[in-house]
């Protein structure tokens, strides 16, 4: 028995306990050999019900399953990864996790040094490779007796406190020496580098007890005299559990609430992104005396334009410290949980300021229904979204055309639970995040993308065998990026270099995979492949061909018409 792959198993049993410790649940690893020491410490682990282990065969996949893991059980989950190209892998996940503050932590096995950069195979530059996405970074050294485990512990004690303070991503590198298999498990228990712990292995506690930063929230110094002004409440994306009494308070101020589907907050002003096109309307709420954004990351490029031209008082209000706001606006930054200050912040009953975005409001609503019409497409499916969702569900929206569809048209009820990829905004893995959440959540889901975006992650739908409740996988094909159809680029050059139709379809990839499939034709057709699909613990892939500029030439119409709308006539 080789003394090697031994204490391989010891320090990976140290670095894997210490995970669980700082709240890790979840492993997802896939194949390799040079990771064969941490993979056999988390199937221990998760035979003694310490941990659940996920697999996928594509790193890709992996990282954005971990990604969707991830966000819907709000607590870290580490992936494990082999050396070479399979780490490099990670990156679009890794990029994703920090632009959205979700926490992963990565262990991608390597090559001792004596192996990097001299004709090895599998061996490539892995330390710090990731650059700045990560916000920590540790390259262990290879396993070493002459390191106490206590150092060991320590170093990711400290790299896993630093995510508790700035949600994101932790990359250690861990390089193995080889024999790294036949470790006997007796000999890593009674392992002599192991005795000083062994009271900290059995407790699973924090190596350190980092106490809780309390800071209070405290009310604006001028806040009775700015609670009497004219306000703007611009909501974005935020955790679920601080939209709460939002939409109560802003109406007791009489302020106007501009929301973003991120929120989870019901409009009470919806339809922004089309209204806000309008010029008379707009000029109007640029003449407010204080705008309040909480959140980020809106999806509506005019509430962004707003934004933008605002020049009046700024107040940005979100628990993260970093900053959200593209615009740079000379603000006052209240780095706190929004339900608390709201708290801290009691409202003003008033009188509305400005009426003239209910009544756009209000047109919008009927001049939108009868815009999108009677028939299933992918407007139509926005705007009437509500009805294809279960009271009991949550919702996975990709980045296409749909995603602003839905934010422009659809009206979801108070604390209907949205999840998107919106920190880069990027067309992979996407199915691989729907199918994280779908694990976690264990309710069932709804996942709305576009035909590109699903390309773009069909290996994922291997993901969906381990998903065991209701899961609809909407596929919007309209024959290629119908986004691009936005931008004012000749025609045929749209066609040939951003659109890039396919000219296919779902249902042998759906066939492939096991997982069942249905292209309805109308909104008849739709309810009754639904009433199946809910009641059945699996995934269905629903696919709905439409006409490839339908969505977008609507979307372009809905935003000229308004933007010339005269209020009241």
């Amino acid at each position: 028995m080789s003394q090697v792959s031994i204490f391989n198993r010891c320090w990976a049993r140290v670095i894997l306990q210490t995970l669980i410790s700082h709240g890790v649940q979840h492993v997802c690893i896939a194949p390799g050999s040079r990771s064969t020491p941490l993979t056999l410490e988390a199937v221990r682990l998760q035979n003694n019900k310490h941990l659940r282990c996920h697999t996928h065969f594509d790193e890709r996949g992996l990282g954005f399953f971990a990604l969707g893991l991830a966000k819907s059980s709000k607590t870290p989950v580490a992936i494990i990864v082999t050396s070479g190209t399979a780490a490099a892998n990670l990156y679009p996940a890794v990029i994703e996790a920090r632009q959205s503050g979700t926490n992963l932590i990565l262990l991608t096995a390597d090559r001792p040094p004596e192996l990097l950069e001299c004709g090895a195979n599998q061996a490539i530059l892995q330390q710090n490779m990731f650059a700045d996405y990560p916000i920590a970074q540790v390259n262990l050294p290879r396993p070493s007796a002459d390191y106490p485990a206590s150092w060991l512990i320590s170093t990711l004690d400290q790299a896993c406190h630093q995510q508790q303070r700035q949600a994101g991503v932790i990359h250690l590198n861990v390089p193995f020496a080889e024999p790294l298999y036949q470790a006997n498990e007796l000999e890593i228990e009674q392992h002599a580098w192991l005795q000083p712990i062994q009271r900290w292995l059995s407790q699973q506690k924090k190596w350190s007890d980092y106490q809780p930063h309390q800071q209070e929230v405290l009310i604006h110094e001028n806040w009775d005299f700015w609670r009497t002004k004219r306000g703007v409440l611009v909501v974005g994306k935020m955790p679920l559990e601080q939209s709460m009494g939002i939409k109560t308070w802003a109406d007791t101020m009489g302020w106007i609430v501009l929301t973003d589907i991120q929120s989870g907050v019901e409009p009470s002003l919806p339809y922004a992104d089309i209204w806000l096109a309008n010029q008379t309307v707009r000029q109007k709420l640029l003449q407010a005396d204080l705008v309040i954004q909480m959140g980020s990351h809106f999806v509506s490029k005019r509430i962004q334009q707003y934004l933008q031209d605002f020049q009046g008082e700024y107040w940005l209000v979100d628990e993260k410290s970093i900053r959200l706001d593209p615009y740079h606006h000379a603000q006052t930054r209240f780095v706190a949980k929004i339900h608390h200050w709201l708290r801290a912040h009691p409202p003003l009953r008033q009188k509305p300021w400005l009426l003239e975005p209910l009544a756009l409001s209000n047109f919008c609503a009927s001049f939108i229904e009868k815009q999108v019409g009677g028939t299933l497409n992918e407007a139509s499916l926005a705007h009437h979204l509500e009805r294809v969702l279960p009271s009991n569900g949550v919702l996975f929206l990709g980045n296409s055309l749909f995603v602003r569809l839905v934010d422009a048209l659809c009206k979801l009820p108070d604390g209907y639970p949205v999840y998107t990829n919106r920190g880069a905004s990027g067309i992979d893995g996407l199915f691989a995040t729907t199918a994280g959440i779908a694990v976690s959540s264990n309710q069932p889901v709804v996942a709305i993308l576009g035909d590109t975006s699903a390309l773009h992650d069909l290996n994922s739908l291997a993901l969906f065998k381990y998903v065991t409740q209701p899961t609809i996988l909407f596929v919007i094909n309209n024959n290629g990026g119908a986004i691009f159809d936005m931008l004012p680029v000749d025609e045929q050059v749209k066609t040939a270099f951003y659109r890039m139709p396919h000219n296919l379809e779902f249902s042998q990839a759906a066939s492939m995979f096991e997982i069942k499939y249905a292209r309805p034709y109308t909104w008849a057709d739709l309810g009754s492949v639904l009433k199946q699909a809910y009641s059945r613990k699996e995934t269905t892939l629903i696919e709905i061909k439409v006409n490839s500029s339908d969505g977008s030439n609507l979307y372009k119409k809905l935003i000229e018409q308004i933007s010339h709308a005269v209020i009241g006539a």
